[in-house]
């Protein structure tokens, strides 16, 4: 990584291995949407000031996914880029695949160990993992949500212990190919399952990830640390504190 600006003002930096270039402080998106999701979550008046104000300061990147606030996280950011035109060839969306999008914004059915039991016969069924349908779909839902023609990094939210490797890398690289997504990434896991799909994609000449998001602190940092030295692929923290 290396900066491109050294006069004080925000920088920026290669996502990994890839050409695509990020601020070098990113603007998570979990925090905007619906208090009726969380109650520390801010709504959407609010969200698009502070999207546009990351902006104005030099921040480029915006990271969300399909699962905050059950979508309206997603929304907030198609807004945003929409009223204050935020240049589509300037700025990098980041959003992620996996979890289920509940009909109401109270609903919330994934967590750190994945989609809750019991979600099918609430009428969910393929409406989660990283089948080639739910990835397929999720992306078509996101860029309706996003107002926008295709995602920068696609990243997947959690890993899925019910479908092979195989059927996810196969599928991501496809969403790719089809001009849908730009780049892949990975997001939560451990570190035998990123090397398990990094290296199916590198084996099988699909698109490999350029990207791992997961916890960075004292507590939570070897894989960063095995990763970066392994495939040139960038660590980028969530939950730094």
């Amino acid at each position: 990584m290396t900066a491109e600006n050294t006069e004080g003002k925000m920088q920026y930096v290669r996502l990994g291995n890839s050409g695509l270039k990020v601020s070098r402080i990113i603007l998570g998106l979990m925090s905007y949407g619906t208090p009726e999701w969380a109650d520390w979550v801010l709504g959407e008046e609010e969200g698009i000031k502070h999207i546009k104000t990351a902006y104005d300061f030099g921040i480029q990147t915006f990271d969300t996914a399909n699962a905050y606030s059950n979508g309206l996280s997603e929304v907030i950011l198609g807004k945003a880029i929409k009223q204050h035109s935020l240049p589509r060839d300037e700025i990098v969306v980041m959003t992620k695949a996996y979890s289920l999008v509940g009909r109401t914004p109270q609903e919330k059915y994934t967590s750190v160990k994945g989609v809750a039991d019991g979600v099918d016969a609430l009428g969910y069924v393929n409406q989660y993992g990283l089948s080639r349908k739910h990835i397929f779909e999720s992306v078509k839902h996101s860029l309706e949500r996003l107002q926008l023609d295709y995602i920068d990094v696609l990243q997947c939210h959690r890993f899925d212990y019910n479908t092979p490797i195989a059927e996810t890398m196969q599928a991501l690289h496809d969403v790719v190919q089809a001009g849908y997504v730009r780049y892949i990434g990975m997001s939560s896991c451990y570190a035998y399952q990123f090397h398990a799909m990094q290296n199916y994609a590198i084996n099988n000449k699909l698109t490999p990830f350029i990207s791992m998001q997961n916890q960075y602190n004292l507590l939570h940092h070897e894989l960063g640390l095995r990763l970066i030295s392994r495939y040139s692929t960038i660590y980028f923290a969530s939950t730094p504190i």
